[in-house]
């Protein structure tokens, strides 16, 4: 089929295999090949676009052999691997100029982010993170509402977001430092500082957080208080450990409403002008490379760009930083802040 969208993969575990059964079934996507250090994940996302129907992808035990073998032959590579691995295979990808799709966080550190914000500019391929939020119809309405003034200026944010993760995950690479980059805050709580990030409008200027592993290799509850560029304060708690199930809760506080929504864009409640608005939902993606597409096309706002993931890496380096210093407050390099407080 003409103009198929001619797709490579590296990292084919769990969630690359979650959403290829639904990319295969999709006529304007073809599966060409596959990476993995592991020949049984490799394996079972090459039967699953076998068993659609779809010829089976060339596999790779090494990305840049997939890279040097077949590059020239693909679109878009979506990358899903552990954290601590995103960062040397998303510039590999984006120094060849292939459109990227990248699996949230989109890297670990500040270095990192500016490495890619480089090989994007020298590759000019587009390059999106994987954030359920930031794909969310209610999250980028709300963005765009904030930004044309309806709401008023932005006052305050206060977020939170939990999961019962130290036990779901016990053991898992997630609890690994030197894989996962971090712990709960990183992980589920980066759905969190993404779509604060995104919807703030604005860098942190300035960042105070503590940190509690509770026994675990990396933190499992985080709280943090820091100060926007645009003059907003902001809280944000991350709690990993208590009774099963996920949830999270962002208040947005501006000079005509408050605006309630949690961190994947599933739910959003609206107090405008004193008058409350009905409660409106919308369905979590379980397909984002749909609005992956929207974005290439340029139908879309990028709202994953290599940007705002600089902004969330400045934010992340932070809260390190702070909560390595017991709370001390740290200056955020690269925001702009208001004088006029």
């Amino acid at each position: 089929m003409v103009g198929r969208l001619r797709l490579g993969v590296i990292g084919a575990g769990l969630k690359a295999a979650e959403y290829a059964a639904s990319w295969v079934a999709m006529p304007e996507v073809e599966f060409v090949a596959l990476s993995d250090t592991s020949p049984v994940s490799l394996d079972r996302l090459a039967n699953i676009c076998e068993t659609a129907g779809a010829p089976r992808p060339h596999c790779f035990a090494d990305y840049r052999d997939m890279l040097a073998t077949c590059g020239d032959r693909l679109d878009v590579v979506y990358v899903s691997t552990p954290h601590a691995f995103h960062a040397e295979q998303a510039i590999a990808v984006a120094e060849r100029g292939i459109d990227m799709f990248l699996e949230k966080p989109m890297v670990t550190t500040v270095a990192e982010a500016e490495a890619l914000v480089a090989a994007q500019k020298r590759g000019k391929g587009t390059i999106v993170t994987a954030f359920q939020g930031g794909l969310s119809p209610l999250v980028l309405d709300t963005r765009q509402r904030s930004l044309a003034g309806e709401f008023g200026d932005l006052v305050a944010i206060s977020g939170m977001i939990w999961e019962s993760w130290a036990t779901n995950y016990a053991g898992h690479w997630k609890q690994k430092p030197e894989i996962s980059g971090g712990g709960f805050m990183f992980d589920t709580g980066a759905h969190l500082m993404n779509t604060v990030c995104l919807l703030a409008n604005a860098d942190f200027s300035s960042v105070g957080a503590y940190m509690d592993n509770r026994g675990a290799p990396v933190d499992i509850v985080t709280a943090v208080a820091a100060r926007l560029a645009n003059g907003a304060l902001a809280t944000l708690t991350a709690a990993g450990e208590g009774p099963k199930g996920c949830a999270s809760f962002i208040s947005l506080f501006f000079t005509k409403a408050i605006v309630r929504i949690d961190a994947w864009g599933g739910w959003r409640e609206i107090l405008l002008d004193g008058v409350a608005q009905p409660r409106e939902t919308a369905e979590i993606l379980d397909n984002p490379l749909k609005s992956f597409l929207a974005i290439r096309a340029g139908t879309m706002e990028n709202t994953g760009s290599v940007a705002m993931g600089l902004r969330f890496a400045r934010l992340w380096d932070g809260i390190k930083a702070s909560a390595a210093a017991n709370g001390a407050p740290v200056h955020i390099g690269g925001a702009e802040e208001r004088t006029d407080r």
